[in-house]
């Protein structure tokens, strides 16, 4: 929508997870549901809530699923003022080769983290966590 800023989420702020209340309570609109360009790498993170680390890298890439959410400009910057370490906002590129700011993760909290690229998403990784126990 006309004024607002795309934010794409890739984890736990997606729509039904932890921390989409956070969206929620901002009166995000959802936009989209889709992928990104096949240029990520995807890592599970070890925090409290769960959430994954999306990498962009120059080979061996993925697309990821992705929502797109709008927010009006006060309520992403206060969206993003409460991002803690080691995630962050950046631009995310997109299937279609457009771009939106998104969350990243800083490559030095990869360190010991679990790749997850090939499910190629948050939600078929929570699944297959769930199916296993």
């Amino acid at each position: 929508p006309e004024g607002t800023i795309a934010l794409a989420v890739c984890g736990a702020h997606l729509e039904g997870q932890a921390l989409h209340w956070q969206l929620a309570d901002r009166d995000a609109v959802l936009v989209s549901r889709g992928e990104t360009a096949p240029t990520y790498r995807f890592y599970a993170l070890d925090t409290t809530p769960p959430k994954p680390g999306l990498v962009r890298v120059h080979e061996g890439g993925a697309a990821i699923a992705i929502e797109v959410w709008a927010l009006a400009p006060a309520a992403f910057a206060s969206f993003v003022d409460e991002i803690p370490a080691p995630l962050c906002v950046g631009r995310v590129v997109l299937a279609d080769g457009g771009d939106v700011a998104g969350f990243l993760c800083e490559p030095a909290a990869l360190e010991g983290a679990t790749e997850i690229t090939t499910f190629g998403g948050w939600l078929a990784y929570r699944r297959s966590l769930e199916s296993r126990a």
